[in-house]
């Protein structure tokens, strides 16, 4: 039995939307615009396949992949009645990347393939319009030298920049056709200087710039794009070759991006951009500044209306807003490519909730459409709209928020000092496809050039980074690392607050206000609580943290972490005094000094959660952590020697310093913490028992109704657990006794060691409940410490593949995810409705909801402002994403 061959290529007319895994999301739109009737370039599409059979093969193609695309370009020629590279009627074409998912700008493309000498002159004689022809080719050769063979696009850039200066112009397009004919014998002997020698043979171009397009596949930008969107790396790039229209043959002919609805708003309006006289390039990467596309009704008006039809169709057709580039020649539609446009998340949920109540769409399909990670965006500051400052200048408001930070010139230097923790915004000509890396690490983007979808506006938007582009106002010196706007000058020790939602840019640092949740918002999510099973709850330590909770659609508290509250100043000292007492008698009275305070905490929780559980965790961290550093200490003790201080305060220092010492373990994360603190300790579990009580009972007589869970941590031994319940129960009901109340109350453990999820049978005995705290349990069963392998060797684990998440942010499925399986499994063969939920950070993240979902836990916990987030990701598993 034979297997039939693979095949490797199709013409637009074979294809449609669905075949989108094998012809790339632009050969697939490419095929289906052409199968509804749009006006399309003819072309053909070499598949993601043949990329990734390259790839596996060490760069070689498969066997007969060259013949076949020279066979489908015979048949393209046919059609066409021209002939690449020919002197009279030539073929031009596009070489375009296309992955399956849209990566905006991090693949290369080859535009005007198959222009010469000879075709230039020839495409000058049938246009009637030599400039054309000779800047069709000096573009050619730009695009082929950098992409194909490796020459610097600045050496290209420069040389255009000293004619244009020389001429004294300012554009492109007011060189003459004598100039680009000089400027495309100077790109040639750019390119020898750089070692590179252009074939002339059009079809050997087109080999090269197809393979080209494969192996930018694997470019840096691209692989750090993938890593940000979790694009795997495995699906390669389809090759879309498509024969050349062209905007730039005069005034009659122009190019432009366009979306059906606002990216940034959602708004059903006229959203794009043009220039006339131009290729498409020039508008994405924003090197002018172009026109919005209203003004194109008086430019082109029938080509407009045409325009405006065809994006209603295409809108309709896909039942989404549309991301659509477009060609006009001499007066003549088409359409190069339509997609699914990258959109931000205020624009995602009203665009989901339009198309739902225009019945285009149903709500299972518009919580598909929305990533639970585009949420985070609308849950970060903004500008408070009265502050009263005084932009310095105004760009385009390419995507909204706010962001606040020094200014930066670079993508590497933003990167490295966005990684170390420092606040930047990234100040640029123009952004390129290289700059991502700069891009994420900035809180914004400004650029001097570019519009509404250039390339840094469209990547700040799916990254929900504010941008504002095309401030023409700015001067920028990289050299001296300087922005001057009118008479202001600005270096790098200057910070720069963006309003990406206005366009103003203003000096200094301005006050940020809280984030403000839409009706939109409300209502989408409010979609996803009625499909979800899993429940979300949310980790919050005080009252204005459980109302914002509650606020943001948590159904309780899942960590309550109750340490927290002895950091505060007030409380410190008797914190102390309590780890430093010599007697029990001296213990006692500082927890009866911290009782009444934590009681407080409680009722404020409670109250904010009336109705909801709200799981307290007992005391967690080792004492040590509540004293000042062991090195701090030595010092501040040898200074006092020194300095002669008085001996009561040099003998107060030398105590603090032996007790210092005396609570400091090699390891405390695995040392006397959680249970084990309590069991050496009782009387620390005793108070907080009874300040949780008294806090229920004080707030039940005011009408609140809690729901009361206590949490033992780092149980590891069923006994620890079945003594500290023991404790718990004693003090708890001794108090609601006392009280002469009823209340009820669960004690459970958090599963955080791996010997207790594998005995999870027997702590299940002792336990109302489990809440698997993922962030130790990741460290106690992978065998690293977090704050160390962040710093250190995970970073290169994850870029050699070693590890393909950092395990901290997704939960480790194999390892992790086993041990919390198992520990549900045996919990519940004890107690078979043994509640389980888990309280780490991963409660927040959605290929973590996605696993604890198929576990069967009942509830996920996460940060307040990530419950939004783990609602709509929980729906989202629940409908199969």
């Amino acid at each position: 039995m034979t297997t039939e061959a693979p095949r490797f290529v199709y013409d637009f007319s074979e294809g449609n939307a669905e075949m989108k895994s094998l012809l790339g999301g632009k050969g697939a739109g490419l095929a289906e615009m052409t199968r509804i009737g749009v006006p399309v370039p003819d072309g053909f599409t070499v598949t993601t396949a043949a990329c990734v059979a390259t790839m596996k093969a060490g760069g070689t193609w498969p066997d007969g992949l060259w013949e076949t695309i020279e066979s489908r370009l015979d048949d393209l020629e046919a059609r066409t009645g021209r002939t690449l590279g020919a002197a009279e009627r030539p073929l031009l074409v596009s070489v375009r990347s296309g992955s399956v998912f849209s990566m905006p700008g991090m693949m290369d493309t080859i535009l005007n393939l198959g222009i010469s000498d000879a075709a230039a002159a020839g495409l000058a004689a049938e246009t009637g319009n030599a400039r054309f022809a000779w800047d069709s080719y000096r573009r050619f050769l730009s695009m082929y030298g950098e992409v194909v063979e490796g020459v610097p696009a600045h050496a290209f850039e420069d040389e255009l920049t000293a004619l244009k200066t020389r001429r004294g112009v300012t554009v492109d397009a007011e060189l003459t056709a004598e100039d680009l004919q000089e400027l495309v014998g100077t790109y040639r002997k750019v390119a020898a200087q750089h070692g590179a020698e252009l074939p002339t043979d059009p079809r050997e171009q087109l080999r090269r710039s197809v393979n080209a397009v494969f192996a930018s596949w694997d470019n840096p930008r691209a692989r750090v794009y993938r890593g940000i969107n979790n694009i795997p790396d495995d699906l390669g790039t389809a090759v879309n070759i498509q024969q050349m229209v062209f905007g730039n043959r005069g005034d009659h002919s122009a190019t432009g991006v366009a979306f059906t609805r606002n990216p940034s708003t959602g708004q059903k309006e006229l959203y794009g951009e043009f220039l006339v006289n131009a290729q498409g390039e020039d508008v994405v990467a924003g090197i002018r500044t172009p026109n919005p596309l209203a003004e194109l009704q008086a430019v082109l008006p029938e080509a407009y209306a045409e325009f405006l039809s065809t994006m209603d169709l295409l809108e309709s057709h896909y039942a989404d807003m549309q991301d659509i580039e477009f060609t006009i020649e001499e007066g003549k539609l088409y359409l190069l490519q339509t997609r699914n446009g990258k959109r931000t998340a205020a624009a995602a949920l009203k665009i989901a909730r339009d198309l739902v109540d225009a019945g285009v769409i149903d709500r299972p399909t518009a919580l598909r459409r929305i990533e639970p990670a585009q949420l985070d965006q609308l849950l970060h500051p903004g500008l408070d709209a009265s502050h009263g400052a005084v932009a310095i200048t105004k760009g385009l408001n390419a995507s909204p928020g706010a962001a606040v930070g020094s200014i930066v010139f670079d993508a590497d230097t933003a990167a490295e000092r966005g990684h170390a923790g420092d606040a930047v915004v990234l100040v640029r000509w123009e952004t390129t496809p290289d700059d991502i890396h700069g891009v994420v690490a900035a809180q914004g983007v400004l650029t001097a050039h570019g519009g509404m979808t250039s390339h840094a506006a469209v990547v700040a938007r799916g990254m929900g980074k504010p941008c504002v582009a095309g401030a023409g106002e700015l001067h920028i010196d990289a050299k001296a690392r300087t922005l001057t706007i009118g008479d202001t000058v600005l270096t790098e020790d200057d910070t720069l607050t963006l309003d990406g939602s206005t366009g103003n840019v203003y000096v200094g640092a301005l006050a940020l206000v809280p984030p403000q949740i839409t009706d939109d918002f409300r209502e989408v999510i409010g979609w996803a609580d009625d499909v979800r099973r899993l429940g979300v709850r949310a980790n919050a330590d005080t009252g204005p943290d459980a109302a914002k909770a509650r606020e943001l659609g948590a159904e309780g508290i899942g960590l309550c972490r109750t340490e927290h509250m002895f950091m505060a100043a007030d409380r410190l000292p008797a914190v102390q005094r309590m780890i430093l007492a010599s007697d029990a008698a001296t213990r006692q009275a500082a927890l009866d000094e911290l009782l009444p305070m934590q009681q407080g905490d409680f009722e404020e929780i409670f109250e904010a959660m009336t109705g909801l559980p709200v799981t307290i965790r007992l005391i967690d961290p080792p004492l040590h952590e509540f004293l000042p550093d062991i090195v701090e200490q030595s010092l501040l003790v040898q200074r006092l020697e020194a300095s002669g201080a008085p001996s009561d305060e040099l003998d107060k220092a030398r105590e603090l310093l032996t007790h210092v010492k005396r609570l400091r373990e090699m390891n405390p994360m695995l040392g006397t913490r959680g249970v084990r603190l309590s069991l050496l300790y009782p009387e620390i579990c005793v108070m907080q028992t009874r300040a949780i009580v008294r806090a229920a009972v004080a707030v039940q007589a005011r009408g609140v109704e809690p729901h009361v869970e206590i949490m033992v941590p780092l149980v590891g031994y069923a006994e620890e657990l079945r003594r500290m319940r023991e404790v718990i129960v004693e003090t708890a009901d001794k108090e609601i006794a006392a009280a002469g109340a009823t209340l009820d109350y669960a004690v459970g453990t958090m599963i955080e060691l791996p010997r207790a999820a594998l005995t999870a049978d027997r702590i299940a005995d002792h336990a109302d409940f489990f809440s698997f705290g993922t962030n130790d349990l990741t460290q106690t069963a992978v065998g690293i410490s977090r704050d160390d392998a962040e710093g250190s060797f995970l970073a290169a684990y994850l870029e050699a593949g070693i590890v393909s998440e950092n395990p901290f942010a997704s939960v480790d499925a194999d390892g992790v995810g086993e041990l919390v399986r198992l520990g549900v499994e045996r919990g519940r063969q004890t107690k078979p409705g043994l509640k389980t939920g888990v309280c780490g950070e991963h409660g927040g993240d959605p290929a973590s909801i996605a696993i604890f979902d198929r576990i069967g836990l009942d509830y996920v916990s996460c940060s307040p402002y990530r419950v939004p987030l783990a609602r709509l990701a929980a729906a989202r598993v629940t409908l199969g994403e």
